[in-house]
């Protein structure tokens, strides 16, 4: 019974994203409590994920270690220089475009595993992209962005490792010592962690709507199509790239999911502690705009997939 409901959700997941936003617009209240609990929320989906990998999922990564520097070189070019060419294309005001341009310039983040699970990737892959490119990130983010946007920030490079370590390496380490211990009699929760997952994205998104509902509803056009062609742009590019070195479809997918969606949580935090509010509105919007666009592409794989 709970597992054709899980089903049920699934199928019915854009509804329920699309539904909570509508709420969240007209009463924000109704899911901003929810902003200090996200990162143990993604702590959660995170150790679902652990239970479905296993260690021998990672060690065959092994012969795979030029993806994993792929990856990497894929997130810290393509995104820059897209948030770069895309301020000066659209002619975005200096605040705009430095906030778009700090987005590019910030590492992969933990959504990315989870819209990788749902679209059939290497979830394996995933992970040790986005722990790669947060601990590069330190330097790398401080890094392009004085050399794009033409300034200068300072990155509390131990707070983010640490922030991933708790919030992905810990609990996906859980999850794969649980799974090894229990093996078979995890199958029913594995049934059901989809859904979960998927219930836990939609409140963290209305969540980031609430926080963001004037903004959200000023609609500022410019950035709004900044933001939504950079995040596809990041996932084209990316899925290119790879194809590239990989001809196996889900790394392909991970890298394309990894360098699509961005820590835009720490470009929000970057821009309001050393800009302007004005410079933190692309990474609001990013927020929202890549979790929708990464359902949907996650959605339409999965189904070429089933297909």
């Amino acid at each position: 019974m709970l597992v054709r409901a899980a089903l049920a959700l699934e199928k019915r997941y854009l509804a329920l994203v699309a539904g909570c936003c509508a709420l969240a617009l007209v009463s924000p209240g109704l899911f901003t409590w929810i902003a200090p609990s996200i990162a143990p929320a993604l702590g959660v989906i995170m150790f679902g994920m652990g239970l479905s990998l296993t260690f021998a999922d990672f060690a065959a990564l092994a012969p795979k270690w030029r993806l994993v520097l792929v990856g990497a070189l894929l997130q810290f070019t393509v995104m820059p220089g897209l948030a770069w060419l895309l301020a000066r294309g659209l002619g975005l005001p200096p605040e705009a475009a430095l906030g778009v341009i700090l987005v590019g310039a910030c590492p992969g983040g933990t959504a990315s595993n989870v819209i990788t699970y749902l679209a059939g990737g290497n979830l394996a892959l995933s992970v040790i992209l986005t722990l790669a490119t947060t601990v590069a990130a330190p330097l790398v983010t401080p890094g392009l962005t004085a050399l794009l946007g033409g300034s200068v920030i300072r990155v509390d490079g131990p707070a983010m490792i640490a922030s991933v370590f708790w919030i992905v390496v810990f609990p996906v380490l859980d999850g794969l010592v649980l799974r090894r211990l229990l093996r078979r009699r995890l199958e029913p929760v594995l049934a059901v962690f989809p859904a979960l997952s998927m219930v836990t994205i939609a409140l963290v998104i209305a969540c980031v709507v609430g926080l963001n509902r004037d903004t959200v509803l000023a609609f500022p056009g410019l950035v709004i199509a900044a933001v939504v062609l950079h995040n596809c742009g990041g996932f084209a590019l990316g899925y290119l790239g790879a194809a590239l070195f990989s001809a196996d479809r889900a790394d392909r997918i991970a890298i394309a999911v990894e360098v699509g969606m961005q820590n835009s949580g720490l470009a929000v935090a970057l821009a309001k502690l050393h800009f302007t509010p004005a410079a933190a509105l692309p990474g609001a919007l990013f927020s929202l705009e890549q979790n929708l666009a990464g359902v949907l592409w996650a959605r339409w794989l999965a189904r070429r997939r089933d297909g």
